[in-house]
Order: C-alpha cells, then sequence, then structure tokens
C-alpha cells in the first residue's frame, strides 16, 4: 500500500507499506538516485515474519516530489523524522542502504528515542573526501552518465546481463529509478545538479560525526566485490575501523556481492535485519 506523506517544506513523499502485526516495524532507506522499490522483496519477507515496515522515497526520487531544495543529508534525515512523526512510529529498526545509510546514521543520532536498532547495508560510513584528493576530482568521478535516448527495453537487458542472479522484480525495481516516457526512452527522476548536490553534501558531511550518538545496536553489512581482493580488504578495513567507532556494532559480511544487497539478496538481508527485532 502507498501512502503519501508531507515533510516540513511541503514536499510530498511517497512511502511503500508493507503489513505485519509484530513490533518493531523496520523503515528501509534506498541509496542514491535508487528508490523504494528495491526493498519490495526484503519487505515481503518482513511481513512474513509478521513485522510491518515502510520504504520511503526521498525526496527527488521513486515517486516522491521534487521540490526546489533540499538535495542533502541532513534534509533528508529530517525529511525520515518528518515520516515517522506523521505515520506515529517509534522504536523503528531503521535500514539504510548506500547513501541512505549516512542518512539512516544522521537520523537515529538526532532523533534516538525513534530508532531502536540501525542496519547500515553497504553504507553509513561512506567519507568521500577520504577517497578522493579534492572535490573536483570526487565530482568527476561520481557524475551520473547522461541517459537521453536510452531505451527501457536496452537498459532492462543490461541490467539482466550484469545481474544474472538478480530477481524479475529486483531488475524491474531498478529499472525505476528512472522514469518510463511515452516513446518507450527514460529520463532522470532525479535530475544531474540535484544528485550532484547530494554528493557534494556526502563529501562534506560524513556520517562518522555521528557515530558517537549512536547508542543502539548497529549491524554493519558490507558487500565484498567478487575478484577484487585489494578492493574488498580496502572494504573490510573501513568497516572495521566504523565499527570500532560505535559503542555498540557488529558485522556481518556479504563476500562476493553486488552493492545493491537488497536486490541480490533480499531473504538473507531480510534474516539480518530480523536479527535486530
Amino acid at each position: 500500500m502507498d501512502l503519501r506523506v508531507p515533510v516540513d517544506d511541503g514536499a510530498t513523499l511517497r512511502i511503500r507499506r508493507h503489513e505485519g502485526e509484530r513490533a518493531p516495524a523496520f523503515l528501509l532507506v534506498h541509496g542514491l538516485a535508487s528508490n523504494a522499490l528495491l526493498w519490495d522483496e526484503v519487505a515481503a519477507a518482513l511481513t512474513a515474519a509478521g513485522h510491518p515496515s515502510y520504504a520511503v522515497d526521498l525526496r527527488g526520487h521513486g515517486e516522491s516530489d521534487l521540490p526546489e531544495r533540499g538535495f542533502d543529508t541532513a534534509t533528508a534525515a529530517s525529511d525520515l523524522a518528518a515520516v515517522a512523526t506523521a505515520l506515529e512510529l517509534r522504536d523503528l529498526v531503521v535500514a539504510g542502504q548506500s547513501w541512505g545509510g549516512n542518512v539512516a546514521v544522521r537520523f537515529a543520532a538526532e532523533h534516538p528515542a525513534l530508532v531502536s536498532a540501525l542496519a547500515l547495508v553497504d553504507g553509513g560510513w561512506i567519507d568521500l573526501a577520504s577517497e578522493f584528493d579534492s572535490w573536483e576530482a570526487c565530482a568527476r568521478a561520481l557524475r551520473p552518465p547522461d541517459v537521453d535516448g536510452l531505451h527501457g527495453d536496452d537498459l532492462r537487458a543490461h541490467l539482466r546481463r550484469a545481474h544474472p542472479d538478480w530477481s524479475p522484480t529486483a531488475i524491474e525495481a531498478t529499472a525505476a529509478n528512472l522514469r518510463a516516457e511515452p516513446d518507450g526512452t527514460v529520463s532522470r527522476r532525479l535530475p544531474i545538479p540535484q544528485h550532484m548536490e547530494i554528493v557534494r553534501s556526502m563529501y562534506d558531511d560524513p556520517p562518522q560525526r555521528f557515530y558517537p550518538a549512536l547508542s543502539m545496536p548497529v549491524l554493519l553489512l558490507p558487500a565484498l566485490p567478487a575478484g577484487r581482493p585489494e578492493r574488498a580488504a580496502q572494504a573490510r578495513a573501513r568497516v572495521r575501523a566504523a565499527a570500532d567507532a560505535l559503542h555498540r556494532a557488529s558485522i556481518k559480511e556479504y563476500p562476493d556481492s553486488d552493492h545493491d544487497l537488497h536486490a541480490q539478496h533480499p531473504k538473507r538481508l531480510a534474516d539480518d535485519l530480523l536479527s535486530l527485532t
């Protein structure tokens, strides 16, 4: 069931609510240029275990509004608080993927009464300033490609080739990161300038400064790339450093896995989220 929830500046966000009667509820936060549909298969497993979940389309993403401002981590965290308040949600298990992990860290640090546990899904420790020599180098590397003229069928074929172990549901959810036009081509939901505002926010405002405020259990779920032992070792070191800086942290690694763990391993990820209940 989809809900529309207003946030502080009048924008409305699409929330995908999945039913359940058991506490706690789960708040599911996607990454940059992604959307709430990527959580559907995880949410189905949480519902099967009796728990409700609420997957958020952040502003400018999915079916949420595209306002003039607010494309940064701080505003995204404030939007989550507005959603939780509007829906009268407390004691949430909050799961954030990629940039959504950074957002979840700030939300939990600023609104600890709303959060009982935190799951960081290959994110929540992203510190771009430590990975690039300058903002200019970061911007060159992370500017998204142009998609003008790309046909939706070609996009789906590319996704199936790149991710042969993903389900059709995950492929369609990923294709929904882009808007389907009447002629069959796709266009960006989140325009490149707003995308880069978020990247700049990630560069300027890494999540580590909020770690001391996190007293709840935090589960770190890193994806370690296949066939790239040096990069896997670097990822493991970054995650270990994050865990060491947190009060109550544990790590469950996903070796040989994609960044989008919720698309590739939804049942396993749901089981790991349920371990926080």
